[in-house]
């Protein structure tokens, strides 16, 4: 699925029944200390005890019910929708936290769809996915994660804004808009959110693994060559490439769809064990073929196409694009299987602790929410503790 946790439930988990103060008291210290007011760090923690201890939705109205006595429904509203803290500053304290926890062996970018009733959510529009054969009234949004094997966290997001947000000149005002952000496709959006982290050099080296099927995969195979990063890129079936492997004879030269190029090196494939739940192993079916974009330069060196897919799936069941074309198929293979960790702990972490529960309007107001939403899933992350993958 190329969007993260929608029209799906959250999976059984085993969930703490307190929230691990010693952990969460560690985790404001160093998250709200740009936060120059004492009022305005009270409030973040109040904030993030509301995201991990609240049953059912995330609003600001159930938190300050939750924290009676302590905070009002209003002077939250203030906190996440109005006020002045910069969340740049927390969001990046939170990176560095997560980064000391659990060391990430990639960073996956996965796009979320977080539908909505209204048009006035900031980002809001009607769109159609492929992916649910139909147009949703929705938010899009882009995050990145730390991911291991054993666990991930997002510590980055970035909202999609149709051009319609731009085009009216009130709406854009209300939304509280920054004049230096403009309309971008999904693909964009995805691409910019983890390049803008990496440029600023506040990401150690590491590959990137993005799920592009519903964007251009060529593109987005061309940015992150540009930059050195090292990408693994899954692409949709209908992806054209050209065939430079002439362990494929007859089809060199020639721009094939993904699929036909992976079912032309059907005869090729290998057996790779990876590590699976607990002291179990996996295996995976994998071809590589080596290829090139219609837009790539010719002083470039090819890319290397992968198809995957288990024992009894159907051939392939996944596509991927790479840059990594020396690395080892298993350790290829152990990349691609980190988005199953990501869209696990989206689903019994990050829905839980409310990260589209924002209801709020403004441009800063969802990226405050999702920042504390991000923090909150590092606590309840840490608390539960090393899971198997699903």
């Amino acid at each position: 699925m190329p969007y993260l946790g929608i029209m799906q439930r959250p999976k059984p988990v085993t969930v703490p029944a307190a929230v691990d103060t010693v952990v969460l008291a560690e985790l404001s210290s160093v998250l709200f200390a740009s936060l120059a007011r004492a009022d305005q760090r009270r409030r973040g923690l109040e904030y993030l005890r509301g995201l991990l201890e609240v049953d059912g939705r995330k609003s600001i109205r159930n938190i300050a019910a939750l924290l009676d006595g302590q905070a009002t429904e209003q002077s939250l509203h203030h906190f996440i929708s109005e006020s002045t803290w910069n969340w740049l500053p927390v969001r990046r304290a939170l990176a560095r936290y997560v980064m000391q926890l659990a060391p990430p062996k990639a960073w996956v970018v996965r796009p979320i769809v977080i539908p909505k009733a209204g048009e006035h959510s900031v980002g809001v529009g009607k769109d159609y996915f492929p992916a649910f054969g139909r147009v949703l009234n929705a938010q899009q949004a882009v995050g990145v994660w730390s991911a291991t094997e054993d666990i991930s966290s997002p510590i980055d997001w970035r909202l999609r804004l149709p051009p319609a947000w731009f085009e009216d000149a009130g709406r854009r005002k209300r939304a509280a808009i920054p004049e230096d952000v403009g309309p971008e496709s999904l693909g964009d959006c995805a691409i910019e959110a983890f390049l803008g982290m990496a440029m600023r050099r506040e990401l150690p080296a590491q590959p990137v693994v993005l799920d592009a099927r519903d964007m251009d995969a060529v593109k987005a195979a061309e940015r992150f060559r540009a930059t050195g990063v090292p990408l693994l890129s899954r692409v949709c079936h209908a992806t054209r490439l050209l065939v430079t492997d002439r362990a494929l004879p007859g089809h060199t030269g020639e721009f094939l769809s993904t699929y036909q190029i992976m079912l032309a090196a059907r005869e090729t494939r290998r057996m790779v064990v990876s590590a699976g739940s607990g002291s179990a192993t996996r295996t995976t079916l994998v071809a590589a073929v080596r290829v090139r974009t219609p837009a790539q330069a010719e002083h470039t060196e090819d890319l290397l196409l992968l198809g995957m897919a288990e024992p009894g799936q159907k051939w392939p069941s996944q596509i991927w694009l790479t840059t990594m074309t020396t690395a080892q198929p298993s350790a290829l293979v152990r990349l691609a299987q980190l988005t199953e960790r990501v869209d696990q702990d989206f689903l019994e972490i990050s829905e839980r602790v409310g990260i589209r529960d924002y209801a709020g309007r403004t441009f800063d107001g969802w990226h405050r929410h999702v920042t504390l939403a991000s923090a909150a899933h590092v606590v309840m992350a840490t608390a539960i503790g090393n899971r198997p993958a699903a």
